[in-house]
C-alpha cells in the first residue's frame, strides 16, 4: 500500500511541477516531502485514513491544477478519479481507486 500512495504522489508532482529539459522528479525528492514510503507505511501502520486522503488529495489538487482544473477534458477525469479515492473510508478501501489514479496519472505525462 505504501509504494502505491508514494507512486500516486509522485505522478502527481511530476504532472503538476516536471518541466522538459529539466532533471526529472525522483522519489528521494524534497518535492515529495512528506509524501514518501516512509511517511505513508507510518500512517498506514497507524490506520490514519485520514491523513493519508489528505496528503493524496493535496498532491491531486496540485495536478488538477496543472492540466487546467476540472474544467477541462483531463481534469474531469482527474476529479472524478480523485472523488472515488476521496470517498474510500477505509484502508482496504483505497486500493482500487488508487490504481486507477496510478494509471491514469502515469498515462497524462
Amino acid at each position: 500500500m505504501e509504494l502505491l500512495l508514494e507512486t500516486v504522489a509522485l505522478y502527481s508532482l511530476k504532472l503538476a511541477y516536471e518541466t522538459e529539459g529539466h532533471s526529472p522528479i525522483l522519489r528521494d525528492d524534497p518535492l515529495m516531502g512528506g509524501c514518501d514510503r516512509e511517511v505513508f507505511g507510518l500512517l498506514v501502520r497507524k490506520g490514519d485514513t485520514g491523513e493519508i486522503r489528505n496528503k493524496v488529495n493535496h498532491c491531486l489538487e496540485l495536478a488538477l491544477q496543472a492540466v487546467g482544473g476540472a474544467g477541462t477534458a483531463l481534469g474531469r477525469e482527474l476529479d472524478r478519479l480523485a472523488a472515488d479515492f476521496s470517498a474510500a473510508r477505509t484502508m482496504d478501501r483505497f486500493e482500487d481507486p488508487l490504481v486507477a489514479l496510478k494509471g491514469y496519472l502515469k498515462d497524462a505525462q
